[in-house]
């Protein structure tokens, strides 16, 4: 894994090829194109590459994914689902892209802000 510093914040990469098994934690940004078989907790930014996978949860300020994650996404602020990304698991989260070509199977949770729950139906409360 390399560290490196962008902008006064921590830079780090999985490279193709590695695999960690294990919990993953980190304060600043992380861009995985290797495999991670546990979780990942950043309070930066986490990218999954193309060749990027993880089977586990991933909990960042927001999430960008080109590969495939087996678990459940929880993005603060913005989760990006790319086209050729396969997300198998939940997501939480406060804004939601979904490219053309992207496969999620899953549930999906929207709040309008960190630590707000999304408005309840109308219809539920009969």
């Amino acid at each position: 894994m390399a560290d490196k510093k962008q902008g006064g914040e921590a830079f780090s990469v999985i490279g193709s090829g590695t695999v960690i098994t294990g919990d993953v934690t980190t304060e600043g940004t992380i861009r995985i194109d290797g495999k991670i078989v546990g979780n990942l907790t950043t309070q930066a930014d986490a990218a999954i590459g193309l060749t990027g996978v993880i089977e586990g949860s991933v909990d960042a300020r927001n999430i960008t994914v080109a590969g495939k994650v087996v678990g459940t996404l929880i993005a603060a602020k913005k989760l990006i689902l790319e086209g050729k990304s396969i997300l198998k698991g939940d997501l939480r989260t406060v804004r939601l892209v979904v490219d053309e070509g992207a496969v999620f199977d899953g549930r999906s949770s929207m709040a309008n802000g960190p630590g707000v729950s999304p408005p309840s139906n109308p219809r539920d409360q009969r």
